[in-house]
C-alpha cells in the first residue's frame, strides 16, 4: 500500500524516540502493533465478507437459472403430454368405419390317434 523504504523507518524511529522519549517508546510501540492487527483484522474480514456476499449473489444467479431451466423442462413436458393425449383422444372422437364383416366357419379340431405298435415277433432259427 504504502511505498516506505528502511532509510525512512529509521527516520521515523529516530523521531519517535526524541518526541516520546525512551521510557514510554516501548508502550506507545506495543499499542501502536495491537493497532495495526485489528486493523489488518478488519480489512481481512471485510475482504471476507465481500467475497461471500459476492459467492452469494453467484449462488442466487445459478439458483434463478436453474429454476428457469426447470420451469422450461416442466412446461415443455405438460406440452408434450397434452400432444400426445390429443393424438391418443383424436381416433376416439371420430366414429370408426363401418365394413361388412363376413362370418368365417368355424374350424373343425382334427385329432390324430396314433396306430397301435404292432409286436414284432422274432422268426425261430433253424437246426442243422
Amino acid at each position: 500500500m504504502f511505498d516506505v523504504s528502511f532509510s525512512e523507518l529509521m527516520v521515523i524511529a529516530v523521531v519517535a524516540l526524541l518526541v516520546i522519549g525512551p521510557e514510554k517508546l516501548p508502550k506507545v510501540a506495543r499499542t501502536l502493533g495491537a493497532l495495526t492487527g485489528r486493523m489488518q483484522r478488519y480489512m481481512a474480514q471485510v475482504k471476507e465478507e465481500v467475497n461471500r456476499e459476492a459467492r452469494f449473489a453467484d449462488l442466487q444467479k445459478l439458483q434463478d437459472e436453474i429454476k428457469q431451466g426447470w420451469a422450461q423442462a416442466e412446461d415443455d413436458f405438460k406440452s408434450h403430454v397434452a400432444e400426445m393425449e390429443q393424438t391418443l383422444q383424436a381416433p376416439a372422437l371420430t366414429k370408426p368405419k363401418t365394413s361388412k364383416v363376413t362370418k368365417k366357419a368355424p374350424v373343425k379340431k382334427v385329432s390324430v390317434k396314433k396306430a397301435p405298435a404292432k409286436k414284432v415277433v422274432p422268426k425261430p432259427k433253424a437246426k442243422a
